[in-house]
């Protein structure tokens, strides 16, 4: 931006708030001069109406005003969930004021008299954070949307209602067994948030012995407990204007879920040892492996925070569900792997990805990434079928057995019509018309067998000599 009256090389739609009629008329015209739209308010109740109705680029206002205060007015804005910089404006300025203005928020505190030049350089970086933090979030929307690899169904609709429901502030509580992928689903609710600039702070609670819980949550001053030789800033606070991600929610201990029922309520913490509570701008996701409500029933969660928490579920599949992304993740975790530990890229074979199949994967994406891992070690070129068997649990020439023995019905029937589709395509040289001739099937109906049973024609083709 020029500050010699050239125009900048980014306009502003500036809103200025103060109830002295000079003031707005000299920074409107500042501002005009600079090459910016501003519209000007002189009260803080007309001024929250403007900015639920229309977008702004950065909102100034004085703090001391009659009625409602540019404070007040600071505090009704974060309350909107509206995402807007605010920078503060006085005459009348002291240390407290401009503590506190910060703690709600602003992102800068200027005192009267006013510089020209130091407004318009105050655009200008607000300007520029503006545009690094949509960079950054661009950035992580692509890189969150690579990282959740899936073909099926199933996780489609569980992509579908991420974005659904990214962009509110409602509470979504994230469901699945251990392995599933809980904390990439929280991270691709952040990323897609209007918050994806802000920190995305992560807490498991079953990994924190119950009586440090609450320091970790809300932080604890120095000298409040033996050991603290130092102020801890919990993680309430270091995940202000961002979201924070407790995993495991249904380990957490039941006095530790009444104080994070209150903080919820509140939207403040206190740190242990503490004399004052401290305002968090934070959104708040969950996940558990466990059932809620049977805790509940048992009375080993609150109802109260129940209620809370539960107001979103995200029920996420587990791997043996999702037959058709095992190869798709399986080649993304080798490609991974690889690129870690500089190795060079070992190809799966078709016969490969078909024993990947057939396990039923308790542990699920998080087993099949350690799978992965573990046979490209074993395997000295193309991963075949002999390197997928000795990398799979019970691998002493049984992991195949194991894998049907411990699966339903259902999963049992899929793993025989996939092993009579294989074996008949292997016999008509990948031919389907005569494939489906001899299993007595529509040619288009092989093919959506072959899409729900996980079978990759284009691999088996290419893997036929």
């Amino acid at each position: 931006m020029a500050l010699d009256g050239g125009l900048p090389s980014d306009l502003a739609q500036l809103l200025i708030v103060d109830d002295d009629a000079n003031t707005l008329a000299s920074l409107a015209r500042a501002f005009r001069l600079a090459g910016h739209e501003a519209t000007v308010c002189d009260n803080a109740m007309r001024a929250l109406e403007l900015v639920k109705s229309r977008p702004f680029d950065l909102l100034m206002s004085d703090v001391v005003m009659p009625g409602k205060d540019g404070l007040a007015l600071l505090e009704d804005i974060r309350s909107t969930g509206i995402a807007l910089p605010v920078v503060m404006i006085s005459g009348q300025a002291n240390i407290e004021m401009a503590v506190r203005a910060t703690r709600l928020g602003a992102i800068d505190f200027l005192e009267k008299p006013l510089s020209t030049d130091k407004l318009l350089l105050t655009v200008d970086n607000v300007l520029r954070l503006k545009r690094l933090e949509e960079e950054n979030r661009e950035l992580r929307q692509r890189v969150g949307k690579r990282e959740i690899v899936h073909t099926g169904e199933a996780m489609r609709r569980v992509m579908a209602q991420v974005d659904r429901v990214a962009s509110s502030e409602t509470r979504v509580c994230i469901l699945g067994e251990t392995g599933t992928g809980k904390e990439l689903i929280a991270r691709a609710l952040h990323d897609r948030s209007h918050r994806s600039a802000g920190p995305f702070v992560t807490l498991n609670c079953a990994a924190v012995p119950g009586e440090l819980i609450e320091s970790e949550l809300f932080g604890h001053e120095k000298g409040s407990f033996t050991g603290a030789a130092a102020r801890h800033v919990g993680k309430f606070e270091q995940a202000h204007r961002g979201t924070l991600f407790l995993d495991e929610i249904g380990d957490m201990p039941l006095v530790m879920q009444a104080k994070l029922l209150r903080v919820l309520e509140e939207q403040q913490v206190e740190r242990i040892g503490g004399d004052r509570t401290i305002p968090v701008d934070v959104r708040v996701i969950v996940a558990t492996h466990r059932d809620l409500d049977e805790l509940v029933k048992k009375g080993a969660f609150r109802q109260d925070l129940y209620h809370r928490i539960y107001v979103y579920p995200l029920v996420l599949p587990p791997l043996r569900e999702r037959a058709g992304d095992i190869q798709p993740l399986a080649e993304h975790f080798a490609r991974q792997v690889s690129e870690i530990n500089g190795w060079k890229l070992k190809p799966l074979t078709a016969e490969a990805v078909y024993e990947l199949s057939r396990y039923p994967w308790p542990g699920n994406v998080r087993e099949l990434r350690n799978v992965v891992e573990r046979l490209l070690l074993l395997a000295d070129g193309p991963v075949d079928a002999a390197a997928a068997r000795l990398a799979l649990p019970e691998s002493s020439g049984v992991a195949g057995n194991a894998a049907q023995s411990n699966a339903s019905l259902a999963q049992r029937v899929d793993g025989f019509e996939r092993d009579q589709i294989l074996a008949e395509l292997k016999l008509h040289g990948q031919r389907m018309t005569d494939t489906a001739k001899a299993l007595g099937l529509e040619r288009s109906h092989l093919y959506k067998k072959c899409q729900s049973l996980g079978i990759d024609l284009r691999a088996l083709r290419r893997a036929e000599p």
